[in-house]
């Protein structure tokens, strides 16, 4: 503007008579000292005036624009007129910016986390399972019925209803390792009441002891999502949950292998049998106290940088405003999140039934076989181990939640429907390999079901989906393990597994509703470079945006896999 209306009083002085320092528009040295010479501003004249003068005006008017830009304002001025971001200058400065706010790293420390972690909750589940395994040893033992025996075992399963809601509340507040620690603490404190127990008439100090142990499991079952999503990255994080639930499976795995081997049935001879209960109960408190210095030692609630673009863009600790209340009314909203938990509640409780009741159908069917029980529970959990490996594995390939979850819970339902009509066949090879499909689809579904909870619910809390997840499977744990109970003792085991099945096949509806939104995943693609981030990382934006899940979700497209 300023060079233009120099240009016009250039063109009025040449016409009246200008003085000679004005110079006039026709080029020359006049022109030449017109671009290089200082620039007067001559203010209230009509810069439309300059289009009258010809091409050669409108060239010099170029000239004189740049040069008016480039001596009247000042660097540090023209730098505070743009608009923030822009220009190159700010658009580079702020993409370094974010690029430094989501920065992500992963660290050797996370592989040290998730072995303690799975290695106490591999103690923790084998605590669980010792006295099933062996129920008629204990049934003699502490001169009890099996249905007081089994209540060891489902005592796990009603701890945990009432306390998830405390438990993930200390998990979102507090943070990961005082969680991490209040289950370390409390398995290893239930182990060494256990050593008291040793007599024929502390019954109900060991079932205190074993009330410990479940309060810890309220600690442990629903960190593997929280474990996988805050210390690994999008490439391995499906896998690192199912290593974290491989834990819990081995110790169960153990717990079928090692109480049969440990505590035989010595019948008639209590001191004996009471010398192997406390050989095992010693072993397994030594154990558990190890980790717990472990855990006290090694655990962090997360690693100094993000591990991946969806933690990057989320607070590293909960705001001020933040309302668990509100967390857990969001979660039941969702209408895809409450068909997983029914479908997943359904699948895990009968896995939970089978484990706690395998000891009475062997039995029912081979007697004299407790050591067999054994072996065929571990080869149920082994195969099940593999099969959470492979289903992690496969979800950090193809991200196909939905329908990995279906075809594996189709598959469970198959191999339910097998383990049934074989058991019976007084061929207990057969139920070996049959125990083992079974295991390989019903176990290797736990950690998709953690997964795909963690992917449709993002970007509320891993350990309050996880926590719903879990109360979920123990509720349906109780009730299946005490009808399932019932029906086999007053009929046969035939008749306790079939109610399994048809409530499989319920679970197999259910999960084919889901609605599947790939959101989690979402985001890392699109931090990745297909599509901008749509949240920003500055502290004075809005908090809103960065801790909302409703604003979160209605800035990002998110992803639909395809339906089955």
């Amino acid at each position: 503007m300023v060079a233009g209306e120099l240009v016009q009083e250039h063109t009025r002085a040449e016409s009246t008579g200008a003085p000679d320092d004005v110079g006039t528009i026709t080029g020359g040295k006049a022109a030449h000292e017109l671009r290089s010479g200082p620039l007067v501003p001559i203010d209230k004249l009509d810069q439309y005036t300059v289009l009258e003068s010809g091409d050669e005006a409108v060239n010099l008017l170029k000239a004189l624009n740049s040069r008016a830009s480039e001596q009247e304002i000042p660097p540090d001025e023209r730098e505070a007129m743009l608009p923030k971001g822009g220009g190159v200058g700010g658009e580079e400065e702020n993409a370094k910016k974010e690029n430094k706010c989501l920065e992500t790293k992963l660290y050797w420390r996370r592989f040290g986390v998730l072995a303690i972690f799975s290695l106490y909750s591999l103690v923790n589940s084998f605590q669980w399972i010792q006295y099933s395994i062996i129920a008629n040893v204990f049934c003699d033992y502490y001169g009890v019925s099996s249905s007081q025996v089994d209540w060891l075992s489902i005592v796990y399963m009603v701890a945990y209803i009432p306390l998830i809601f405390p438990a993930t509340w200390l998990l979102d507040k507090k943070g990961l390792k005082l969680t991490a620690l209040m289950g370390a603490g409390l398995n290893c404190l239930g182990a060494w009441v256990k050593c008291a127990s040793v007599s024929r008439d502390l019954f109900g100090v060991t079932m205190f002891a074993q009330v410990i142990c479940s309060l810890a499991q309220v600690f442990i079952l629903g960190l593997p999502s929280r474990i996988a999503s805050v210390w690994f990255g999008p490439k391995e994080v499906s896998t690192a949950c199912a290593t974290a639930v491989l834990g819990n499976q081995l110790g169960t795995a153990i717990g079928f292998l090692l109480p049969p081997v440990l505590v035989p049935n010595t019948s008639g001879d209590f001191e004996l049998m009471g010398h192997n209960i406390k050989v095992m109960f010693y072993g397994t408190a030594i154990i558990a106290s190890v980790l717990f210095i472990l855990t006290v030692i090694i655990f962090k609630d997360r690693p100094e940088m993000p591990p991946s673009y969806a933690q990057a863009v989320l607070p590293g600790s909960p705001p001020e405003d933040y309302s668990y209340k509100q967390s857990i009314i969001n979660l039941f909203q969702n209408k895809a999140f409450l068909l997983l938990l029914v479908s997943y509640g359904i699948m895990t409780g009968s896995f939970y039934s089978v484990s706690t009741l395998l000891n009475q159908m062997i039995m029912a069917c081979y007697e004299s076989q407790e050591l067999n029980a054994g072996r065929i529970g571990l080869t149920l959990v082994v195969a099940g181990m593999v099969g959470s490996i492979i289903c992690g594995l496969w979800l950090d390939y193809t991200k196909t939640y939905k329908m990995t979850t279906l075809a594996v819970y189709i598959l469970s339902f198959l191999g339910m429907v097998i383990f049934t009509f074989t058991l019976d066949l007084k061929n207990i090879y057969l139920v070996f390999f049959t125990a083992g499909v079974l295991g390989f689809f019903m176990t290797g579904y736990l950690p998709l079901g953690f997964e795909f909870g963690v992917e449709i619910t993002y970007p509320e809390s891993e350990g309050t989906s996880s926590g719903l997840l879990n109360a979920f499977a123990q509720i349906f744990g109780i009730i299946f393990t005490l009808i399932q109970g019932q029906l086999t003792t007053a009929y046969n085991p035939l008749a306790g597994n079939l109610f399994l099945c048809a409530w499989i096949f319920l679970g197999i509806l259910l999960t084919a509703l889901i609605k599947s939104e790939l959101k989690r995943n979402n985001v890392n693609m699109e931090a990745e470079g297909k599509q901008p981030l749509p949240t920003g990382c500055s502290v004075e934006g809005s908090k809103a945006e960065m801790t909302t899940a409703t604003k979160l979700e209605n800035s990002i497209s998110f992803s639909h896999e395809t339906s089955v």
